[in-house]
């Protein structure tokens, strides 16, 4: 008879405990899948996709963060689990809108498409005297050749075939050079993961659609985790001569920064600068390479834009009050721009206050993680350098935010480590000889305790963590009102270029429509609410009067189109510029003009043309 205390333990309670983190992430994908389907888009209010969501979407959110928190603070889980709650969480973030649209989002990304059609029908770069204001995107071509290049290799008819899944892709990129920055200073998977989740929600800005900045960011990423990684002074002599090779990939990466984008290489420029102060990176090697490649390219091939811009950016320089203000037709109105634009605010601001604490409150930080610090820090100065169109604070908040996460994690962990702080503690206890030059052992960490009992400390950061992942949701598409255009919207525009002759004119109340841009390079543009204040007020006051006295410049063949557009409408009501009322007053006054022709007409707008003078 056998002892029942002989027999082996059975092995699946063992491995059905290893597998549980698979339940919360695989009900909280079902919920989004339940949302996805059960959620109208059709009809956006004020606050965006955030009403129109169904309420599956914020439990899917819910049970996501908490299955994360569970899984990331206990040691005995591989990091790959936590590695499948972020991806989870980029999918649930970034591809929701291009599941739920039928159409791309965000004007600026069809403008975007509309400069690589122009790249495919040109077959090269042209300068102002061929497409005036628009030259400057053939000045940075980076971005829009390499999308050609795609749109040609994929056989696709333009890029707005793939775009709409561009935030995802972007946002996908980030994780391995923000996994390298954080692991260089690190081997705490909490610290680092919950680092990464902490960047995910936090980065709100929307610089992740279909645009050169998306790119250029990862990039500049990249170059950060090159320097911290291989250009430190523990290296020993071997590591120094092994820089030669870091040095050309630093180069091409630089290169790919500094002809796809104006302001990421300034941004890298300060970043290395302040690492280079320290004494563990006083390497001037990054810093001179990037200086010199981005001075060739600002004497070369984009002079022509600097020398035209650079009297204005001469007088931004030091008028911190006027590159941090947004400006006309930039001031949220109505309550449910005023509601999301809080809660970005508050989200940025909650992470920045998370990281101050950690920096306070883990002391090993302060003194083993200071280049990170700086990363931190560094862009902090860019708002005395220029307003860079009203956007210099969206752009500062995004550059700070992979130093601002890290620490911000830190701060609801009870206790981080970090790799110098162990390495002093193995040679201290004499659990490892001392490194040389040549080569340095991997010593394995001691063991962490096991999962400590769910206390009051534990549930405030799981609160905290909750919080900031529902508020980037109307941070990031509480705007959808104004981002979205409906595919009768996309056909109406469409319907205008399909006929306006070269030369033409085409007059609308803003530029965010879809196509704004389309064969820019033949056809003018007029957005009336960008011009003077006075003469905006000239037209409200008599619209077809004095709208048809700007149109009346254009010579046949040409034609003079108004265009307006429920794209125009949305963002002129929530950024405070005109409200409906005087929108339709325009609308009525040009339809009951004489001097105006319907065109085309649909319930997303209306589109006329200025009849020839008799």
């Amino acid at each position: 008879m056998t002892d029942l205390s002989e027999l082996a333990p059975a092995a699946w309670p063992a491995r059905a405990a290893a597998a549980w983190p698979a339940l919360p992430l695989l009900v909280a994908l079902t919920l989004w899948g339940y949302a996805l389907r059960h959620t109208d888009v059709s009809a956006l209010d004020d606050f965006g996709l955030v009403s129109a969501l169904h309420p599956a979407f914020w439990a899917g959110l819910a049970v996501l963060t908490g299955g994360f928190w569970f899984t990331v603070r206990d040691p005995r889980r591989p990091g790959a689990w936590s590695f499948a709650y972020v991806l989870g969480l980029l999918v649930m973030e970034r591809a929701t809108q291009a599941l739920l649209y039928p159409t791309p989002l965000y004007a600026w990304a069809w403008k975007h498409d509309a400069v690589i059609d122009h790249l495919l029908t040109s077959g090269s770069l042209q300068g102002a005297d061929q497409l005036g204001d628009m030259a400057v995107y053939d000045q940075w071509p980076g971005f829009f050749a390499a999308q050609a290049a795609l749109v040609r290799l994929l056989g696709v008819d333009n890029a707005a075939m793939y775009m709409a899944w561009w935030p995802l892709v972007s946002s996908v990129l980030l994780l391995l050079p923000l996994l390298l920055i954080y692991r260089t200073f690190t081997e705490d998977r909490r610290l680092i993961w919950t680092a990464v989740w902490l960047f995910c929600v936090g980065n709100w800005v929307g610089q992740d659609y279909f645009s050169p900045q998306s790119v250029a960011f990862a990039l500049h990423l990249g170059v950060i985790a090159v320097v911290l990684r291989r250009y430190g002074r523990s290296g020993g002599r071997r590591g120094r001569q092994g820089q030669a090779v870091w040095t050309v990939l630093l180069s091409v990466l630089v290169t790919a920064i500094v002809v796809s984008h104006q302001l990421t290489p300034g941004m890298l420029v300060v970043t290395l600068a302040a690492l280079a102060l320290t004494r563990r990176y006083r390497d001037w090697v990054p810093v001179v390479t990037t200086v010199v490649i981005f001075l060739a390219w600002c004497l070369t091939a984009a002079l022509p834009f600097l020398s035209a811009a650079m009297p204005d950016m001469i007088r931004s320089i030091g008028d911190v009050g006027a590159n941090v203000e947004t400006g006309y037709g930039t001031t949220p109105t109505g309550t449910g721009a005023v509601a999301t634009s809080w809660a970005a605010r508050l989200l940025s601001g909650s992470v920045l206050l998370l990281a101050l604490a950690g920096i306070l409150r883990q002391r090993v930080l302060r003194h083993r993680a200071v280049p990170l610090l700086l990363v931190a820090a560094a862009p902090l100065p860019m708002f005395v350098a220029s307003s860079y169109g009203s956007e210099m604070i969206f752009r500062v908040l995004m550059f700070t935010l992979p130093g601002a996460a890290f620490f911000a994690a830190a701060a609801l962990l009870p206790k981080v480590r970090t790799l110098a702080a162990d390495a002093v503690a193995r040679e201290t206890a004499g659990h490892s000889p001392k490194p040389t030059s040549a080569r340095r052992r991997r010593v394995p960490l001691p063991a962490l305790p096991p999962l400590p009992p769910l206390r009051y400390g534990a549930w405030v950061p799981l609160l905290v963590l909750l919080a900031g992942t529902l508020a980037f949701v109307p941070s990031y598409s509480g705007k959808d009102r104004v981002n979205y255009f409906p595919p009768r919207e996309v056909a109406l525009v469409d319907q205008l270029f399909g006929r306006a002759p070269d030369d033409s004119l085409v007059v609308a109340a803003n530029r965010n429509y879809p196509l704004a841009y389309e064969q820019y390079w033949r056809v003018d543009h007029y957005w009336f609410l960008d011009d003077d204040r006075r003469h905006v007020d000239e037209i409200v006051r008599d619209p077809a009067t004095v709208l048809a006295r700007d149109m009346a410049a254009v010579e046949a063949p040409a034609r003079a189109y108004f265009l307006l557009t429920q794209g125009q409408v949305a963002n002129s009501e929530m950024n405070g510029q005109l409200d409906r009322d005087q929108l339709d007053r325009i609308r009525e006054s040009v339809a009951s003009s004489p001097a105006f022709e319907l065109v085309a007409e649909n319930d997303a707008g209306v589109l006329y043309v200025l009849k020839p003078a008799s």
